[in-house]
C-alpha cells in the first residue's frame, strides 16, 4: 500500500469514531499504539482495532442505536477504547472524568439519560469482533461534559466530524516520523484535550507513553529514561515539572513541547524550550537549537483545539507568541453589541468551524446563549486581532474585574505576581466593593520552602502595575483548588476571603 493509499484511508470522509482504530490498524499494523506506565496497557494499533470490535460487540447487545453509554472507568487509554467502541455499536460516548465528584457523576448519568455504566472494560467485552454499526459523520458521537467551574456540569454535543475531521490533516505529517517518537503524556482523558490528543497521535502512528497518575517525578524521569521526543500536558504539570528540578535533567531529546486546555505562560514556555533541542548533530551527537513549543487554544464547546500558538525551534526568541486559527475555524473578535472591533482593541472572541458544539444537551437556553443563530461560538475569552489573521488573548471575560471604571484583566496580574521569585502560581478575583464596584485580590500558592507576606507582595505589586490593577488583599495558600483538567476553581476563592 502507497504512503498516499494509507493517507487516503484516514482522510475519508465517512471517517467516523467507531471505524477510527480500524483504518489505521490498516496503515499501521503491529507498531505500537500505547503503553501505560506502571505495567499497565500496552497494545499495537491492529491489536487495539480487534479490541474495539469486540468491546462494540459487547455494548451492542445492551443498547439501541443512539444510547448514551457512560464511560467511567479509570483515567488511561481503556476510556478512550471504550468511548470508540460505544460509538462503533452506534452508541453516543459519554466520558466521565474520575476527578468529579460523587454528585457530579450523578448528575451526567442523570442528565445524559444513559442507557448503560461502564466502569470496567471485562463488563462489556463481546465473543467476536463486530463491524462498525452505521453513522453519519454529521451525527453526535460524544456528549462532553464541562469541567463545572460554576454550576452543574453542561453536557457539549460533539460529532464524529468535528472529533476525527481533521485526522488526515495530522496524517499527512506522517513523514515528520523519520525523528524517532514517542510522545509521553498525562493528560486525562475524559478531557477532550486529552482525547483529542489521543486520536491525534495514533493518527500521526506516535505511540504514546501513557502516565495515568501525573506525578512531575515520574514524568521527568520517563522523557530522561526513554529519550521521548514529545511530551503534552497542562500548564500546571508545566509548573510542576519545574519544581521537581526539571531544569536540572536531560531533556535535550525532546523536540517538541505542547500545552492545552489553559493558558500557558511564555516564559515557562521559553524555559521548556531551552531544555529540548532542535536536532542532534550527525557525528558527535551534540545537541544544538532551541525545542518547538505549541500551546494549543480550545475548550469543551469546540472538540479540542482550534488555534496554536507557536513558539518555533532553532534560535530562542522572545515574546508571548500569536494564536492562528486551524483546521478551517474562522476567528472574529466582538463588542458587547456583537460588532466587530477594531484591529487591536479587545473584544470577545467568537469561533465557526468543523469542531463547534451542535449545543448543550438537553439545555436550548444555554445554548442560544452560547451559539448565534449563524454557527458561531461565544467563547468567553477576550483577544485583540493583529495583523495576518493572528490574535492575542487578553483573558477571560468573566475574569475581567471592574474596578472604578477601569478594566482590570485577572491574566495580566497573575503573569505580574508569578515573576515574584516566591510564586509559584497566583489566581486573582475580583471582591465587591461599595465604592470601586470590584477590587482586585489574589491567593497565591508559594515554591516550597518559601515563605512571602502578603504586603511585601502588594508591595512589589505596585512597583510593576497601575494602582487601580494591583491587588488590595492577598492570601497565601498551601493548594489551589482545581478541576479535573487542573484549571483554578476560582468561584471556590472568594469565599477564602471571607473566612480571613
Amino acid at each position: 500500500m502507497s504512503a498516499r493509499d494509507r493517507l487516503d484511508l484516514v482522510r475519508a470522509k465517512d471517517l467516523t469514531l467507531g471505524t477510527l482504530l480500524e483504518r489505521l490498524a490498516s496503515v499501521y499494523g503491529d507498531t505500537v499504539l500505547v503503553e501505560e506506565a506502571g505495567g499497565g496497557l500496552r497494545l499495537t494499533h491492529a491489536e487495539a482495532a480487534d479490541l474495539v470490535a469486540r468491546l462494540a460487540a459487547g455494548i451492542a447487545e445492551r443498547i439501541e442505536p443512539g444510547d448514551s453509554v457512560v464511560v467511567a472507568t479509570p483515567n488511561g487509554y481503556a476510556l478512550l477504547l471504550a468511548s470508540l467502541a460505544a460509538s462503533r455499536a452506534g452508541g453516543v460516548a459519554v466520558p466521565v472524568n474520575p476527578k468529579m465528584r460523587d454528585e457530579e457523576i450523578d448528575h451526567v448519568i442523570s442528565d445524559s439519560g444513559a442507557e448503560l455504566l461502564i466502569r470496567d472494560l471485562k463488563e462489556v467485552e463481546g465473543a467476536a469482533p463486530m463491524a462498525a454499526a452505521p453513522v453519519d459523520p454529521s451525527d453526535v458521537a460524544v456528549l462532553f461534559y464541562t469541567s463545572g467551574t460554576t454550576g452543574k456540569p453542561k453536557g457539549a454535543k460533539l460529532t464524529h466530524r468535528s472529533l476525527v475531521g481533521g485526522v488526515g490533516a495530522y496524517a499527512a505529517a506522517v513523514p515528520l516520523t523519520w525523528l524517532r517518537q514517542e510522545c509521553v503524556t498525562g493528560m486525562p482523558v475524559a478531557h477532550v484535550a486529552g482525547f483529542a490528543l489521543l486520536v491525534q497521535m495514533a493518527a500521526l502512528g506516535v505511540p504514546v507513553y501513557l502516565l495515568t497518575k501525573f506525578r512531575p517525578d515520574d514524568a521527568l524521569d520517563a522523557i530522561e529514561q526513554r529519550r521521548a521526543t514529545m511530551f503534552v500536558g497542562v500548564p500546571a504539570m508545566y509548573r510542576m515539572m519545574l519544581e521537581a528540578g526539571a531544569e536540572e535533567r536531560d531533556l535535550k531529546s525532546v523536540r517538541m513541547w505542547s500545552s492545552g486546555a489553559d493558558v500557558m505562560p511564555a516564559d515557562v514556555a521559553h524555559r521548556f524550550q531551552r531544555m529540548g533541542a532542535a536536532m542532534t548533530l550527525p557525528f558527535g551527537g551534540r545537541s544544538v537549537g532551541v525545542a518547538a513549543f505549541i500551546d494549543g487554544y480550545g475548550m469543551v464547546e469546540l472538540g479540542g483545539g482550534v488555534a496554536i500558538r507557536v513558539f518555533p525551534p532553532g534560535v530562542p526568541t522572545r515574546g508571548s507568541g500569536l494564536v492562528r486559527p486551524i483546521r478551517g475555524h474562522e476567528i472574529k473578535v466582538l463588542d458587547d453589541k456583537g460588532e466587530e472591533v477594531e484591529r487591536g482593541e479587545v473584544g470577545e472572541l467568537v469561533v465557526k468551524g468543523p469542531g463547534v458544539m451542535r449545543g448543550y444537551h438537553g439545555k436550548d437556553e444555554e445554548t442560544a446563549e452560547a451559539l448565534t443563530a449563524d454557527g458561531w461560538l461565544r467563547t468567553g475569552d477576550l483577544a485583540r486581532e493583529r495583523r495576518f489573521g493572528f490574535i492575542e488573548f487578553a483573558g477571560r471575560k468573566k475574569d475581567v474585574i471592574k474596578h472604578g471604571g477601569y478594566s482590570v484583566f485577572a491574566v495580566e496580574v497573575e503573569s505580574v505576581l508569578n515573576e515574584h521569585p516566591a510564586v509559584a502560581e497566583s489566581a486573582v478575583v475580583g471582591l465587591d466593593d461599595e465604592r470601586k464596584g470590584e477590587i482586585p485580590a489574589a491567593v497565591v500558592r508559594l515554591d516550597e520552602g518559601a515563605s512571602l507576606d502578603p504586603d511585601e507582595l502588594i508591595a512589589w505589586a505596585k512597583e510593576r502595575l497601575s494602582d487601580y490593577k494591583v491587588p488590595q488583599r492577598v492570601i497565601v495558600v498551601d493548594d489551589l483548588p482545581r478541576t479535573g483538567t487542573d484549571k483554578v476553581k476560582k468561584a471556590e476563592l472568594k469565599p477564602l476571603f471571607s473566612e480571613s
